[in-house]
């Protein structure tokens, strides 16, 4: 299904977006050297209860889960990069931590992710894979900009960069519409041909997603059917912006302070 949301429910989705964004920030700035993704979770579960929100994740449970995923927040560490279930365990120097949070705020979905080091220690790889997923999302969204922009014109774009940064692209999971629910149509893959599928309209809720591998393209599940890691056990990283579609052009929704 693809939902086209009334201009009269643009407001909303910015709150959504708000919402996320400030969320997402204040879990980066309290993931330091020995926190546990357990607390992230909680204190993830707080913020949205105390806004109103609804959590997106507690009871989703598709075909490729074994839910419900049961948890607020995605944390996704090191080898982990979709999907990561918190657990107990505790954040070290140097980790490559990605967040990945949607909340449905008044009855609107906002999605987005984050990738950064842990600690003092800011290793260049890291770095390196996370601004090639920042520079992806960028891309994309400039994509969209553009008039007549067509799905398929988003996946060359991210795509593009991710390639030339010399990274393998996984097609199985990528960017998605939102709306009233976190998943709907049109997917959005992170590398497409250009020209092509469905063409962007005003009302139109998408989140982007980049991410990568640092040498693989091939993905595999923990034993808590939901984390997926890199099949080598390489670094990941992901980045995220819900954005809105409107008369006037596009509309990032998600971004953070």
């Amino acid at each position: 299904m693809i939902e086209l949301l009334s201009p009269t429910r643009l407001p909303q989705a910015r709150e959504a977006g708000a919402l996320v964004a400030n969320i997402l920030s204040t879990m980066q700035e309290r993931s330091t050297v020995g926190t546990n993704l357990l607390d992230i979770d909680a204190w993830t579960k707080a913020m949205i209860t105390d806004a109103g929100g609804v959590s997106c994740y507690v009871d989703y449970a598709p075909s490729f889960g074994s839910g419900p995923f049961g948890h607020y927040i995605c944390t996704s560490v090191n080898d982990a990069v979709l999907h990561g279930l918190p657990r107990d365990h505790t954040l070290a120097e140097g980790d490559l931590l990605t967040l990945d949070l949607a909340v449905s705020l008044g009855g609107v979905v906002a999605d987005s992710a984050v990738s950064f080091v842990v600690g003092a220690a800011q290793p260049a790889e890291s770095l390196s894979m996370i601004t090639a997923t920042e520079r992806a999302l960028e891309a994309g969204i400039a994509a969209a900009s553009a008039p007549g922009a067509k799905v398929g014109d988003l996946s060359h774009a991210i795509g593009s960069v991710l390639t030339e940064e010399g990274y393998p692209v996984n097609l199985q999971f990528g960017g998605h519409g939102v709306g009233s629910t976190m998943h709907q149509d049109p997917h959005i893959a992170n590398a497409g041909r250009p020209g092509r599928g469905y063409a962007l309209r005003p009302g139109l809720l998408l989140a982007l997603e980049p991410w990568v591998m640092a040498d693989t393209d091939e993905l595999v599940t923990d034993d808590d059917g939901w984390t997926l890691r890199s099949a080598t056990g390489c670094l990941t990283a992901h980045s995220e912006h819900t954005i809105a579609v409107t008369e006037d052009g596009i509309e990032v929704l998600t971004l953070r302070g």
